[in-house]
């Protein structure tokens, strides 16, 4: 498996240009017979299928279902057993907050409480603006908690950012989420001695929040988690000798890509418009980053027919990636979130890649089970960043 060290030794610069295409959640299960990408009417991606290689991509590892930070770290070449990031950072640097040593970042969601139990995690998606509101109106409530001062930015939907800061705060702190419906709130827990009175004054904060919006309903309270201080991680131009972009319409991702050296571009709001943006900044950047969030989003809600729509929408705009003529295409998915399981999955992610230097597989469609018999058979995610660079002729020979 290469090291970071090989990439780094190995690795040059030169004018060819990677295309990263993350359908977050891609991967699926059976629903009635047949996974989202089975059901998917997506001659393009077929197409493009037929001309790659192919194969199954294992986020962290065999059977252990990951969060989409680590997830994503794989896929830009990072072992994520050795780097964790807190979702709290990647939140802040997402929504253009600037931390400094003495904050502890964290990801918090709008949430219905009723008769002491979490019904919504997510308030019913509530629109952003509303989020604004709600956030300034806690902003005014609760400026500080002890002596550390809260800092709150809104995100879309049902997300937001906070920003605990203070002296002598400590990010080793478990999450106050219960993560399902049904259940009851967590207190935030001190996973170390030395994080006992940040977990005091987490667990203050949403006490207080909770009051704030008691006559809010849906968002009657929020779900704080991913803490986490900001981590020491090399950059990929440091790594890899790359210029890359990252267009992602969600703070998260951007934050992600932020964390790694990626330029934020100006993605907008819309997949076409993320498609748009790469069209743009073509000529200014090596390596890109593309995102799609509402795949996931959708596998999240359990709603099959959605998810479907989307990989659809994605299959009509391929063609203008196409179009560009980038020496690389990698198009798979940080994780899977089955529809039928409403959440993020242990199953490995339908990973396709192509160049004009690739042994095409000649599948007939781009789904997982045709993946699982493509010449890339199953490998760790971390691996698919000497597989791109080596495509795009960018690492020299290893040895003598």
């Amino acid at each position: 498996m290469p090291t970071e060290d090989i990439l780094r030794s190995l690795s040059v610069t030169t004018p060819s240009k990677i295309v990263l295409l993350v359908m977050d959640g891609l991967g699926g299960a059976p629903y009635n017979g047949r996974t989202e990408l089975e059901a998917a009417d997506i001659p393009c991606l077929n197409s493009l299928a037929a001309d790659s290689e192919v194969g199954l991509a294992d986020p962290v590892a065999r059977g252990i279902t990951p969060g989409s930070g680590p997830a994503h770290l794989a896929l830009f070449g990072y072992d994520p057993l050795k780097y964790e990031i807190g979702r709290g950072v990647l939140e802040a640097l997402g929504v253009g907050l600037t931390m400094t040593p003495r904050d502890v970042a964290a990801r918090a969601n709008f949430a219905s409480l009723d008769k002491g139990h979490i019904t919504d995690r997510r308030a019913g998606r509530i629109p952003s603006e509303v989020n604004r509101k709600l956030c300034a109106m806690m902003a005014r409530a609760i400026p500080k908690v002890e002596d550390v001062e809260i800092l709150l930015e809104p995100g879309r939907e049902h997300r937001f950012t906070i920003l605990f800061r203070g002296d002598g705060l400590d990010g080793r702190v478990e999450d106050a989420d219960p993560q399902k419906e049904g259940r009851a709130p967590l207190a935030a827990k001190a996973a170390v001695p030395e994080a006992e009175r940040t977990a005091r004054i987490i667990n203050e904060f949403i006490r207080r929040a909770t009051e704030v919006l008691k006559d809010s309903h849906p968002a009657n309270t929020c779900l704080v988690r991913g803490f986490a201080k900001y981590p020491a991680i090399p950059t990929m131009s440091d790594l890899f000798k790359l210029h890359p972009a990252a267009i992602a319409t969600y703070p998260m991702y951007r934050g992600l890509a932020k964390l790694v050296g990626m330029k934020i571009l100006d993605a907008g709001e819309t997949i076409e418009d993320e498609f748009n943006a790469l069209r743009r900044e073509f000529a200014n950047h090596d390596f890109f980053y593309v995102h799609i969030k509402k795949t996931d989003s959708y596998g999240e809600d359990g709603d099959f027919d959605h998810k479907v729509h989307i990989i659809e929408e994605v299959d009509k705009h391929l063609p203008a990636l196409l179009a560009l003529e980038p020496d690389v295409i990698v198009v798979t998915c940080d994780h899977s979130t089955p529809a039928v399981l409403k959440g993020h999955s242990w199953h490995p992610a339908p990973f396709l890649l192509w160049s004009k230097y690739c042994r095409p597989d000649g599948v007939a469609r781009f789904t997982e089970r045709e993946c699982a018999r493509g010449s890339l058979g199953r490998f760790p995610a971390r691996e698919a960043m000497a597989q791109m660079l080596a495509n795009a002729l960018k690492m020299e020979k290893f040895g003598a």
